[in-house]
């Protein structure tokens, strides 16, 4: 059984820290799987070991009233044992035909949000399903990703239970034009590199819908955007010359033309702030529609990372 710990803060690792993990939320549901057997793949293409963590709410018993048990009673011992199990054998699934990595494990008698968020300062990712089991008693893992999109200090993948994904498929990155979405640049192409695939960047240039305006010419909108991808791009494109690059660029509603192009992707990955203000997109509100809606892999960038 893997030791309860209630852990510090502590400064976060740099990303090529050696202690760097993909961490995975577990809960025993089938969405939990379908996030081990993607962190799974994500931890041995990048030689990182995994890091199963399946928080237990504290127990609140009626007198005194609002009392926490101070320590883990021996039923929700049993079943995060058993939840760990699980996800272990997952893992081994998931490796059938590579070398598997380096299985950590870790229960935490906390809140499942505040533990995740505490573990994402030193985690190189955070990966959890879209979806929890529900039962009376547990957070909708829905719940906790939301928690994730808002506060994680790492990288969020948001993973789908019934997802079908081409592994021949590109990589999908939403780009907004800001400084903040240079992190999702960075990381799609070394998303797109690690699986020997192209890269598809997508700009739109409102997030509002097209209406004629007297006076405006929409060319100069459109040669803006292109300006804009082009400006994002050159650096990475020629630090990974063997990732192909098509460019999408659309005028409005940047969560539908993403939803709509990730159905020919196998990974979308997008940033967690825009621009902001009326009328730049606010890429937060974005990636958390496209992380809920989309078939596919979602991987959100937070923009101070």
């Amino acid at each position: 059984m893997p030791n309860v710990t209630k852990k510090s803060a502590k400064k976060s690792a740099p990303e090529s820290a050696p202690e760097s993990a993909v961490v995975v939320c577990v809960d025993g549901s089938a969405a939990s799987d379908a996030a081990v057997a993607w962190a799974t793949r994500e931890a041995i293409m990048r030689k990182l070991p995994i890091t199963l963590m399946h928080a237990v709410a504290p127990v609140v018993v009626g007198w005194p009233v609002g009392q926490l048990y101070a320590q883990m009673p021996e039923w929700q011992h049993d079943g995060a044992r058993d939840v760990i199990e699980r996800a272990r054998k997952a893992v081994d699934a998931a490796s059938t035909g590579a070398r598997p990595p380096e299985i950590r494990t870790e229960v935490v008698y906390s809140g499942v949000v505040a533990a995740l968020i505490e573990a994402s300062k030193e985690a190189w990712m955070i990966v959890a399903g879209s979806e929890g089991l529900g039962a009376m008693g547990r957070l909708l893992l829905g719940s906790v990703t939301t928690g994730l999109l808002h506060y994680a200090h790492c990288p969020v993948a948001v993973i789908h239970e019934s997802a079908s994904v081409d592994t021949d498929a590109p990589v999908l990155l939403g780009i907004d034009g800001s400084p903040a979405s240079e992190g999702a640049i960075a990381l799609a192409f070394d998303e797109a590199s690690r699986r020997g695939v192209g890269l598809r960047a997508l700009h739109v240039w409102s997030d509002v819908g097209v209406f004629p305006v007297l006076g405006m010419d929409w060319r100069d909108r459109e040669r803006e955007g292109e300006e804009i991808l082009a400006e994002r791009l050159a650096g990475w494109q020629e630090r990974y010359p063997e990732v192909h690059v098509e460019r999408l660029l659309f005028c409005d509603k940047p969560s539908r033309w993403l939803l709509e192009q990730s159905e020919h992707a196998q990974l979308v990955v997008v940033g967690s702030r825009g621009r902001g203000g009326f009328p730049g997109m606010l890429l937060g509100s974005v990636s958390s529609a496209v992380a809920q809606s989309a078939k596919v892999p979602v991987i959100v960038v937070r923009s101070h990372r």
